[in-house]
């Protein structure tokens, strides 16, 4: 007998089985519309039809199609709830991993490739700060790497805060244009 064959000798004993074929397409779209994600309804379908192939064959149910999508929609849950705990217990662990066994914080240092390419950008960053004229390199450094606020930066350098503006507007351009790659 081939494997078709097996198949719906299998299925015409089996109500839910049959059912399950018949409608395993409509069943998929079911779970798609639901998750977003084809290949995650894929899984879920396959999830559902080893379940439904471990029922005994002489089980009766009255309404084979109902079972079927309640069944889809409890796998689904049990999936989306297995999710948020492995993804709680990911979390869990990246937080207890940051500290050290005495409760000290341990710094996470980057990849070395990360960490290049991060000291070189800043130093492109120094240089373009370094390359803007004076009064907008001032009010760059005292707005943007001080912190002071633009009232305060004006005050500092005896203009209105509109000179500000314009100064931190024309330095954004420029470094802008120095850094793009």
């Amino acid at each position: 007998m081939s494997a078709e064959g097996a198949r719906t000798k299998r299925a015409e004993d089996h109500p839910l089985l049959a059912a399950f074929l018949e409608r395993r397409e409509a069943l998929v779209l079911f779970l798609a519309a639901r998750t977003r994600s084809m290949p995650q309804a894929e899984d879920l379908a396959q999830d559902l039809y080893l379940k439904i192939a471990a029922l005994p064959a002489d089980s009766e149910v009255r309404a084979p199609v109902a079972l079927l999508y309640r069944m889809a929609a409890n796998l689904m849950i049990d999936h989306v709830r297995s999710a948020q705990r492995s993804a709680r217990r990911d979390a869990e662990w990246r937080t207890e991993t940051r500290t050290g066994s005495f409760g000290e914080d341990v710094v996470e240092e980057p990849p070395a490739d990360e960490a290049l390419i991060a000291r070189e950008r800043a130093r492109q960053l120094a240089e373009a700060v370094a390359g803007l004229p004076p009064k907008m390199g001032q009010a760059f450094r005292l707005h943007k790497l001080e912190g002071r606020t633009q009232a305060e930066t004006a005050r500092m350098m005896g203009v209105s805060p509109k000179m500000i503006e314009q100064h931190m507007a024309a330095a954004m351009r420029h470094l802008i244009q120095r850094l793009r790659p």
